[in-house]
């Protein structure tokens, strides 16, 4: 059987320690009407494939935000896992049951790599649920005739027929399939799946496996109409001990190469499906799903595969489960500065740290946020519970403590938490001797049952007797600063962290207000409703169409990484952070940083690079070169306690005055930081009198030039004008919060937010700050 819930991440057990897709569907060829200038589409960041008119303009407008039709402002993305078939007697997910019109894109979970480094979802045949499963006598079930396939792929191109604007996306790997994969009678094949494909036993590239799957995913997509490549790869960290204990005797071997491998992987697949793109007309996609524990993120360095992704899909969750003792949510969108975990690692009374507590939705979205449009990110949301026995201590189970010695076979651990069982762990996995794993993993469906002490009548589909009946009562609570409801029974002492209403209407509100992209949930199986005839919760999709609600008049997600205006003019100079001391070694983090100068003249000495980072690690980066390195803003400064307040620091660095750098020639010096950080970007570079842009930041409408010797024209700032004395913009209100873009007025002025804001006066947040003072009115 296979595992219902291989895609998650163990983050925190790691932490202890469109219209044109509708053509495409059944082979029939590809009509897109070029825009003039492709470049016009192609979204902030996103890196070009050389030599390749890719057809960006099919997939996103001129703004270079994706186009997914009138009513669907944000993406709503859901998994769509390949087991749910009913064949096993337990109740079915099937295509029919997607909520179409609600959701922007689909990923199915999951395709895997096999003994030679392709593409697979198994042998075809009428017991594949991909490509050959009928559900006969199911309605809206019936397969598609003009298709050559059958299965879920059948159904859901079926169903693209009707919905065009909805894309699909196959997912690869998953946290069974990373490191293997099962084969046509279920058993796990230990191949080594991406480790081995992307990397060799020596830590070196392997491009040749690299290529090979590469090639057949674009083979894959073509044939099964999908628009593009989700990868799953859990996870490419040079921490020790990451991803799934069966897979640790080939990772552990190959950590020193795993980050290099990972970006090889995910370059060529973007050049492959941006050639395959260009012959086909139509733009492919590439994203992935991406860790959210600062643990794992430290050991993948900048996470530099960000400029090859349409979009990051963050797995927020599993941020707290019985692989530890220590009780709390599964995915917080804020810190509360009470994490039991955090605390018993010192990372709030570390100084380093700036007591930035990082097991939380928010943390990881401005991780990924330093580095990336808020638009090409997207937050998980969990639709399944994740739940501990025997708690004792903290308030109504949260933050308190359930250890265990008796850890799941397969699991590696030695030490791990009492995880809920029985009843309050529905969808359970197998340990490796063929026992239930404790977790208190359930869909919410069935969470709701328990909430309301309703027996759903499924339950002797689990196994469970016709006679079943609860113990105690699960008491909702909600934390507000978390953002977090769960289900607590003081009788049993059973703590069910979920997800309802309330949760997710925050979490699609923060989503609207911080301009990003969307939100990815796993799995769109979990979802409830309400059924009135048979008194009791059933699959359904209430979440995703509250979430489908929040979103459809939403305003344009943000599609610019920058805050603020940067030079039109870019030079040809690289700017890299590598070396990263392996894993658990590189705390502080503390890479180097390698500075090329391809251009044609010499940078003098007093050479002024600037960068920015994101707020979710402190501002007390530093340099041990003599670069005079300096943090000259902070969006954000001190606890993250219900989340950070703005995106980025910015910081300041100079070539010294006695060096120069010359055409061809680089520089290396130390660097310091004390939590990961993805790509710093929005550089510049200042000599001579002038401003320029990077080239490497691949930000839109920069032009990449020599450097020359005319009078700089700095960048106009707005200056008061005279007013009319009638300012329009609503009066600024310290108590009132305000997105990006949003204007106000304050003392004869117009002011407008460059990033969510509240309580910070206009005209008192300096030039760099919040505020940009849009003159008199």
């Amino acid at each position: 059987m296979l595992s219902p819930s291989r895609h998650r991440s163990r983050s925190a057990l790691l932490t202890a320690a469109g219209a044109v897709a509708g053509l495409v569907l059944a082979g029939l060829p590809a009509t897109v009407s070029h825009a003039a200038d492709q470049e016009s589409c192609r979204p902030d960041g996103l890196y070009r494939t050389p030599g390749v008119d890719v057809p960006y303009c099919s997939v996103y407008d001129s703004a270079g935000r994706e186009k997914m039709g009138a009513d669907h402002q944000r993406r709503v993305i859901g998994y769509f896992t390949g087991w749910r078939t009913g064949k096993d007697g337990t109740p079915a997910y099937l295509a029919s049951d997607i909520p179409w019109d609600k959701v922007t894109h689909i990923n199915y979970a999951f395709a895997h790599i096999d003994g030679g480094n392709k593409i697979s979802v198994g042998t075809d045949g009428a017991t594949n649920p991909a490509t050959g499963m009928t559900w006969p006598g199911v309605t809206g079930a019936e397969m598609d005739p003009a298709l050559p396939y059958k299965g879920h792929f059948n159904l859901l191109n079926k169903f693209k027929k009707q919905h065009p604007d909805v894309k699909t996306l196959i997912s690869v790997g998953g946290w069974a399939e990373t490191g293997g994969y099962f084969d046509d009678n279920g058993t796990r094949v230990n191949s080594g799946g991406f480790y081995s494909m992307a990397t060799n036993a020596d830590g070196s590239v392997n491009q040749t496996g690299i290529e090979t799957f590469a090639n057949s995913a674009v083979e894959f997509i073509r044939k099964y109409g999908f628009n593009g490549v989700d990868i799953d790869y859990e996870y490419p960290t040079t921490m020790k001990d990451a991803g799934n204990p069966l897979d640790w005797s080939i990772s552990n071997a190959r950590r020193a190469g795993l980050v290099k491998g990972y970006a090889a992987l995910m370059k060529t697949l973007r050049e492959k499906l941006d050639r395959a793109g260009a012959a086909d007309g139509r733009h492919y996609l590439l994203t992935v799903a991406a860790p959210s524990s600062g643990y794992l993120l430290r050991g993948m360095e900048t996470f530099q595969v960000q400029k090859y992704l349409d979009y990051v899909n963050i797995m927020s969750y599993d941020l707290h489960g019985a692989w530890n003792e220590y009780v709390g949510p599964n995915a917080s969108l804020f810190d509360d500065g009470k994490d039991a975990e955090l605390a018993a690692a010192g990372v709030y009374s570390t100084s380093q740290y700036g007591g930035i507590g990082y097991l939380n939705t928010d943390w990881a979205y401005h991780y990924f946020r330093g580095s990336m449009p808020a638009g090409r990110i997207n937050i998980g949301l969990p639709y399944y519970t994740r739940g501990f026995k025997n708690v004792t201590g903290g308030t109504d189970g949260l933050w308190g403590r359930a250890p265990s010695t008796d850890c799941p076979a397969g699991s590696g651990l030695t030490k791990c938490g009492d995880g809920a069982t029985g009843i309050d762990n529905l969808w359970h996995d197998l340990d490796t001797n063929g026992k239930e794993s404790p977790a208190g993993s359930n869909p919410m469906w069935h969470a709701k049952n328990l909430e309301k002490g309703i027996v759903g009548d499924y339950v002797t589909r689990y196994g469970f007797p016709a006679d079943t009946r609860l113990t105690g009562t699960y008491a909702r609570k909600y934390d507000a600063t978390l953002v977090a409801p769960w289900l607590w029974n003081a009788e049993k002492k059973v703590f069910l962290s979920t997800e309802d209403e309330q949760s997710v209407a925050a979490k699609a509100d923060y989503v609207v207000d911080r301009g990003i992209g969307g939100t990815m949930v796993w799995e769109l199986a979990g979802d409830y409703a309400w059924n009135a005839a048979e008194g009791q919760y059933e699959p359904g999709s209430t979440l995703t169409t509250l979430t489908y609600e929040k979103f459809k008049s939403a305003s344009p997600y943000g599609a610019q990484r920058s805050t603020v205006e940067l030079p039109a003019e870019a030079l040809d100079i690289d700017v890299e952070f590598g070396q990263f001391p392996l894993g658990d070694s590189n705390y502080p983090i503390s890479p180097k940083l390698k500075i090329t100068n391809r251009t044609q003249t010499t940078l003098p000495g007093g050479t002024e690079f600037r960068f920015d980072y994101a707020t979710s690690a402190p501002g007390n980066a530093k340099d041990q070169s003599g670069w005079g390195t300096s943090v000259i803003r902070s969006d954000h400064t001190g606890a993250n306690v219900g989340g950070l307040r703005g995106d980025y620091h910015r910081v300041s660095l100079k070539l010294p005055s006695w060096q120069t750098l010359a055409p061809g020639a680089s520089v290396e010096l130390d660097f310091v930081y004390y939590l990961p950080v993805s790509t710093p970007s929005n550089w510049t570079v200042t000599f001579g009198g002038k401003t320029y842009a990077l080239a490497g930041d691949l930000a839109r409408g920069t032009t990449v030039v020599e450097p020359g010797t005319a009078t700089p024209t700095p960048t106009p700032t707005p200056t008061p004008t005279g007013g009319t004395g009638q300012c329009t913009a609503p009066a600024w209100n310290a108590v009132t919060e305000y997105g990006g873009g949003s204007t106000v007025a304050h003392r004869g002025h117009s002011w407008k937010a460059q990033w969510w804001t509240k309580g910070e006066e206009p005209g008192t947040t300096g030039e760099w700050g919040v505020w940009q003072d849009l003159g008199a009115c």
